[in-house]
């Protein structure tokens, strides 16, 4: 009779047990041929199975295996390797642990001298008992025990919590109260022992360099066998930088520079004025710098440069600038002793100083400079110090009033002339101006105290004002109190002086029928005049002729000539420059170009009037367009004006007036002040040179288009000479400056026109430009 006992078993363990009855049938306990079967079972866990067999009188039960290597482990795997009994290829694998027991049936093929058997679904970081018998013959051996454990899982929060710039502070939740952890970092690893009763870990890495990325790998550790480690990427933090520099400091604008080490790979972060500007260094002259603009003069502004690196910023480098102030602007008054004025601006103290003379008035904002040399121009200076800094913030030069003159009249020529001789003033002057008969005469100081003055008549009494100036320019100079008296002429020309007017007007008389005698047609072009000179072509030959005519009575005849051609081409169509959406592309709504000869900006779309700028083509002496006159730039139009430039293929540019004059903008500075690049639309401007001269400035720019890399250069002749509102005072300078000019559209400007501007194409500019209109007038005789 077959007898089979069972304790609470599985189905494994139930199909086990019967198996086992089966094969040996078991029909009692105590005897020799029977089999039993023991089963286990425990009040915390479910119940194993452990088979104890006693193998018939006539079979011995196999070996055990010799040993068993544990190849790997993972979180719910363990590998399990053995070298067969003496060929045997079926075992038993039986194990329990974290709740489980389970018994696996392994057949292993007969080729292989060693069985490699997976166990899988299990938990992680738990230990797990193992026996494992050899079968022979449906006979278990009497099983082989052993250990073994899954790896611990990863944890699954792990992060940087604190960081500085030697060191950092990692954080981590425990895994299943794992206590041992390991954690690797550039090669190195670093055992870990938790404390217990917290439920996360946290651990210093020390002796870091700073600005620097670390990669962290955290392994558990249970029982000798790690996790698979996770990752983490942290950072120390950035030094700060050890200087800043301001380089630049103006009423509107400050430019801030520091030395940084180009080999870290840190980017810095500029702050002032409620700005903040992120920044890389260049890497070629390892600064890195950034100019702030759109400031208020004479204020103090904090500003601060932090480094930068993976989301990690630097202690701040924190100070303070200032900006200059407007020393022209103040409304400076002065005496022939003092200069006195209300300044607003931050500064602590101002000087004045000429030659050894230094005078110094303290505090702010009211200025004053008192015991001064009269007529002395004074170099004024505000000066801002605060401990370590001492700021110029602003230069100027003042002229104070000179002493009024003594002067006496002397008998001179006899009586035609007057000889003013004045008493030498202890005051710096520079010259003397005279005011007699109506008429104003300036004595420059060259070391005499006289001057003579011709026209008076004899026996006459005439009032003289007398005035001393000192300072140079007229903003500057500086004038007197005027000294007026009276003085009378020597009477004793009188008789000779009425034989000579009467001898005088005889002379006079046949003069007159002698000329016009030998030339009648002085009277033909007389009446010829009054016609309109534009109208008439002038010979080479007689040209000198027509220029003294027109020079008469104080040049009337080129007053009447120019104002002959006001309503010159009025009659013209201006449409394209009245429409509204092009008004604010002109300075001025009387100076427009005309529909036929205006110039066009290419644009793609045809119903666009994008193509319109206040320009027009200029006729020249080889061409029809051989120049173009427009207006000077707007601060909305400087885009367009360098976009007429590129399109027209212009080499040169002539500007004939200055970007302020008077302390007003007369035309907008349409080129970098510096060497850098400054963009303009599509393209791309760089001054490569400059050249000053008195009257004169030549530049030379690089321009290159962003979308196609293409560059040009274009030249700049800027006269300076030229007065808003008014003309040269001498033609010697323009003449030079026009063949200047002349020599590059020779050399290089040919087959394209060269731009001619002032403030708006009018005024001095004549509506065609000085330029091309000086230019055609000397070529044509050549």
């Amino acid at each position: 009779m077959t007898k089979l006992l069972f304790f609470k078993v599985t189905s494994d363990q139930l199909l086990l047990c019967v198996f086992l009855s089966l094969l040996w049938g078991i029909t009692d306990s105590t005897t020799a041929a029977g089999k039993t079967t023991v089963i286990s079972s425990s009040s915390t866990s479910p119940a194993t199975t452990s088979p104890t067999t006693t193998p018939p009188a006539t079979k011995s039960p196999p070996e055990n295996v010799k040993e068993v290597n544990v190849l790997g482990q993972s979180e719910n795997n363990i590998t399990l390797m053995w070298d067969k009994v003496n060929n045997i290829s079926t075992y038993l694998l039986q194990y329990e642990g974290k709740g489980i027991s389970k018994v696996e049936n392994i057949n292993s093929p007969d080729s292989e001298a060693s069985v490699t058997h997976e166990v899988s679904s299990l938990t992680a970081g738990n230990k797990y008992n193992f026996t494992l018998f050899t079968v022979f013959e449906e006979v278990n051996s009497t099983g082989y025990m052993f250990q073994a454990v899954t790896a611990p899982r990863n944890t699954d929060v792990f992060e940087a919590i604190k960081q500085n710039e030697t060191s950092i502070t990692l954080q981590w939740n425990k895994v299943n109260e794992i206590l041992n952890y390991i954690l690797s970092s550039n090669g190195r690893e670093i055992n870990v022992t938790a404390s217990e009763g917290h439920e996360q870990v946290s651990h210093t890495v020390p002796g870091l360099t700073n600005g620097t990325k670390y990669d962290f790998i955290l392994f558990t550790v249970f029982e000798n066998v790690s996790s698979s480690g996770v990752t983490r990427t942290a950072a120390t933090v950035p030094s700060k930088v050890t200087s800043v520099s301001v380089t630049e400091r103006s009423t509107t604008s400050i430019t801030l520079v520091s030395k940084v080490d180009v080999d870290k790979d840190w980017s810095y972060l500029f702050q002032m004025n409620e700005e903040s500007v992120p920044l890389l260094p260049n890497r070629a002259t390892g600064v890195v710098s950034h100019r702030f603009t759109s400031l208020q003069p004479g204020r103090a502004y904090p500003f601060s440069v932090i480094t930068q690196f993976f989301e990690l910023n630097s202690t701040a480098y924190e100070d303070y600038t200032v900006t200059r102030i407007v020393c022209a602007s103040v409304q400076w008054h002065v005496t022939n002793s003092s200069i006195q004025g209300m300044v607003e601006g931050l500064f602590t103290n101002a000087t004045a100083k000429y030659e050894s003379q230094e005078h110094v008035s303290p505090g702010s904002p009211n200025v004053s400079f008192t015991g001064l040399y009269p007529g002395a121009t004074y170099e004024l200076h505000l000066w801002y110090e605060n401990n370590s800094k001492h700021l110029n913030q602003c230069e100027h030069s003042q002229t104070i009033i000179p002493l009024r003159l003594h002067a006496r009249c002397e008998n001179w020529d006899a009586g035609y002339s007057v000889r003013i001789v004045w008493d030498e003033p202890q005051s710096v002057w520079t010259a003397v101006e005279v005011n007699v008969m109506g008429k104003s005469h300036k004595k420059v100081n060259n070391g005499e105290n006289y001057t003579i003055l011709s026209g008076s008549l004899p026996a006459k009494h005439y009032e003289v004002s007398l005035t001393s100036l000192s300072g140079t320019g007229k903003g500057s100079e500086q004038r007197s109190e005027p000294y007026v008296f009276s003085c009378a002429t020597d009477p004793r020309g009188v008789i000779a002086g009425s034989v000579f007017a009467v001898l005088l007007f005889v002379v006079l008389v046949c003069l007159i029928v002698f000329i016009l005698l030998k030339r009648p047609d002085i009277i033909r072009r007389k009446k010829v005049h009054s016609k309109p000179p534009y109208k008439k072509t002038i010979s080479v030959a007689k040209f000198p002729d027509h220029f003294y005519q027109l020079s008469g009575d104080d040049n009337r005849g080129f007053s009447q000539e120019y104002e002959s051609l006001i309503s010159v081409g009025t009659e013209q169509t201006r449409k394209e420059a009245v429409l509204p959406e092009n008004k604010a592309r002109n300075r001025f709504n009387n100076v427009l170009p005309y529909d036929w000869c205006r110039v066009k900006l290419t644009t793609s779309n045809p119903n666009s009037t994008s193509d319109y700028i206040n320009a027009s083509y200029m006729p020249g002496y080889n061409s029809n367009r051989e120049y173009i006159a427009t207006q000077g730039p707007l601060p909305s139009t400087v885009n367009d004006f360098w976009r007429m430039i590129w399109e027209q293929k212009v080499k040169g540019i002539v500007m004939v007036t200055n970007c302020t004059e008077g302390g007003r903008t007369k035309c907008e500075q349409y080129w970098p002040a510096k060497s850098d690049p400054c963009p303009y639309g599509e393209l791309t401007v760089t001054m490569t040179s400059e050249q000053q001269e008195p009257n004169w400035t030549l530049r030379e720019f690089r321009v290159k288009h962003s979308k196609t890399s293409e560059e040009r250069t274009v030249k700049h002749f800027h006269f300076t000479a030229w007065p808003d509102h008014g003309v040269p005072q001498g033609t010697e300078v323009l003449i030079q400056f026009r063949g200047l000019v002349r020599q590059h559209i020779q050399r290089e400007g040919a087959g394209a026109p060269t731009v001619v501007h002032c403030r708006y194409r009018t005024s001095a500019c004549l509506v065609s430009g000085p330029e091309p209109s000086l230019d055609t007038f000397i070529w044509k005789p050549h």
